[in-house]
């Protein structure tokens, strides 16, 4: 249980990491991103309801900031369509 929702969250830093440190050329690279946060958060979601959502709330925090990286991911697309 740990072990999976540590290593989505390793995932999630890591693909943040990569958005921050790469030169983005165009919004289809942050729509490649947000799709891979989409992926983490369907694992984190199937990872949850195996363990029958006995995570001691770390699941649910996880599925928190995936979708907060999402919202942000959404409004980095819409800022680079109107540069």
């Amino acid at each position: 249980m740990k072990r999976i929702a540590a290593v989505l969250t390793l995932a999630v830093a890591f693909t943040a990491g990569a958005v921050v440190t790469a030169q983005v050329r165009d919004w289809h690279d942050l729509e490649k991103v947000q799709q891979h946060v989409t992926e983490a958060l369907n694992e984190m979601q199937r990872a949850r309801a195996a363990n029958h959502y006995d995570m001691e709330g770390h699941g649910a925090k996880a599925e928190d900031h995936l979708r907060a990286a999402q919202r942000e991911l959404d409004m980095a697309i819409q800022a680079s369509h109107r540069h």
